[in-house]
């Protein structure tokens, strides 16, 4: 066999396999997990190859690693020179393994199953984003069957130089000169305005879900104005429970009187109730008050961790803040807070997302574009089985909320159910919707070589037969929003080498001309900050 480049050879090959914090995601997910390995295990032994697992099935009924310590125990048993391969076929968090495989010297190859579960494809992009920023070398791939000519020649070529050479031409360095004046007027006065007046992003306990690629170092927003407000979200707790029932009450009719509808039950540990509602409204009054207090453009709520033992899970505030309509919040002396405007929230604490959303809120509103913009996972995707079109549709799925202006029928075409059980034990409704169809401009911020990066381009969000459409939700999570999504110009694949996070920001424009005058225009605001800028499948 041939060595790799520090002439560890290739046929002797540990699998790690990075899981969940909460053992009950570990336990339910584990086959589909244990079925992935055994493919994996099947081809690698067809070409030659031993693959061993670095980590033994544990009695608990997974063989996930779940923590932290647990990796760091495990990779002080793996030879550094060893080749790796990290298997994912499930959401995992990735400082499980960050800290083994930063210090690990062989060859590292994360792999995904093409699945839209559990998701291991979100999990890997996830992974690799912190591998950027973390400067680690290493390799990618994913294969919905790991017998198509995709994966085979990308594993031989790793099993060959520790490498796989993927296909990134759609990414191009954007120039600055292809902006209008009028818009880079635009641009460069918003980014004056932010660097002389400063902005405030709040952060509600930092790194949530093992995200190490979504926070931002201070000393790269501090250059362009922007710092970041630690909250606690012990303290989000104690202010929900000072918000009155009543002004949840009333925020949960508001609501309904927009025709949103609620799938209520009776059992709070398998239904979503009115109660766990009303908490969620509660929570979304203290919020407000919060991001009004502390004088903050935007705000991120940790989601999962910590809150989800106390509460009812957040996300049907995050959707609600992030909506220019919304329920009126009131302040003490009566006045009500931002009226009219949405609250930039910043899903799951994704700092990169939260310098997204608030360049994006400021720049549409100036453009006179819909300001509401949210994250998505890149989920999952294929083609339409229903044959409505012939292209490549990606599933977008953000776990839990999206603005209700982005979905079909606004906020009467909204619903809400409850979160799974095995994430949430006290409940609480999501905020889905379908997204209706429409020109999206895409874009991601991201940390790589120690810089500030944003890749953006442009899409379509398009409408699916019903059949589809649901096909596509119960292939996923049927509780949460969906986007069918169209990029302009990049393939599958060039998207999953090029992307460097689980996370795709996404914002509507009016019209095809006017997206792309939005892309250009954010764009040169990004690249006005000192962010460095890459066209995504368009001109350059």
């Amino acid at each position: 066999m041939a060595p790799d480049k520090a002439g560890y050879k290739m046929n002797q090959i540990m699998l790690v396999a990075s899981g969940d914090l909460r053992e009950s995601a570990n336990v339910q997910c584990w086959p589909a997990q244990r079925a992935m390995e055994e493919k994996l295990t099947q081809v690698l032994l067809g070409m030659g190859h031993t693959l061993t697992r670095a980590h033994p099935v544990k009695p608990e009924g997974h063989g996930f690693i779940a923590s932290q310590r647990e990796g760091m125990d495990i990779f002080a048993q793996i030879d550094p020179e060893a080749p790796v391969l990290v298997a994912e076929a499930v959401w995992q968090y990735s400082h499980h393994v960050l800290a083994g495989l930063v210090a690990h010297r062989g060859p590292i190859l994360t792999v995904a199953n093409w699945a839209g579960e559990w998701p291991g494809l979100v999990g890997m992009l996830n992974l690799n984003g912190s591998l950027i920023k973390a400067g680690v070398e290493f390799a990618t791939l994913w294969s919905e069957t790991f017998d198509d000519s995709f994966f085979r020649d990308g594993l031989k070529e790793w099993l060959q130089t520790g490498q796989v050479t993927h296909d990134v031409s759609h990414v191009r360095p954007f120039d600055p000169s292809s902006v209008p004046g009028a818009d880079a007027r635009i641009a460069g006065d918003i980014a004056k305005a932010i660097r002389r007046d400063k902005l405030i992003l709040g952060v509600f306990d930092e790194g949530c879900m093992g995200m190490y690629n979504a926070i931002i170092p201070d000393e790269l927003l501090m250059p362009l104005g922007i710092y970041k407000e630690r909250l606690s979200q012990s303290a989000l707790y104690h202010a929900t429970h000072e918000v009155p029932v009543e002004e949840g009450r009333a925020a949960y009719q508001w609501m309904l009187d927009r025709g949103m509808t609620f799938y209520l039950g009776a059992d709070p540990a398998t239904e979503l109730t009115e109660e766990q509602v009303i908490d969620q409204c509660r929570m979304y009054v203290a919020a407000v008050r919060m991001a009004d207090a502390f004088g903050c453009e935007a705000i991120g709520i940790q989601y999962q961790q910590g809150l989800k033992d106390l509460l009812p899970a957040s996300d049907l505030v995050e959707g609600m803040l992030n909506n220019d309509d919304r329920p009126p919040v009131m302040r003490a002396d009566g006045t009500e807070i931002r009226a009219g405007k949405a609250i930039v929230h910043f899903n799951e604490v994704d700092e990169c997302a939260a310098l997204d959303g608030v360049l994006t809120n400021r720049l549409h509103r100036a453009l006179g574009q819909p300001v509401e913009n949210t994250l998505h996972d890149l989920r999952w995707g294929g083609p339409d089985l229903s044959g409505s079109r012939d292209d490549f549709v990606w599933v977008f799925e953000i776990s839990g909320a999206t603005p209700p202006a982005h979905h079909v029928g606004g906020w009467a075409g909204s619903e809400s159910l409850r979160q799974p059980p095995m994430y949430f034990p006290f409940g609480g409704g999501s905020l889905k919707g379908i997204a209706r169809p429409g020109e999206i401009v895409w874009s991601r911020v991201f940390v790589e070589n120690g810089a500030l990066n944003m890749d953006i381009g442009r899409g379509e969000a398009v409408s699916l037969p019903d059949e589809e459409t649901e096909r596509r939700s119960q292939a996923t999570t049927p509780q949460w929003p969906i986007m069918h999504a169209v990029l302009t110009g990049v393939s599958r694949d060039q998207m999953m080498a090029r992307h460097r996070s689980n996370h795709i920001q996404v914002v509507y424009a009016n019209s095809a001309a006017e997206a792309d005058r939005a892309m250009r225009a954010k764009a040169a605001l990004a690249a006005e900050l000192g962010i460095i800028v890459n066209l995504c499948g368009v001109p350059a």
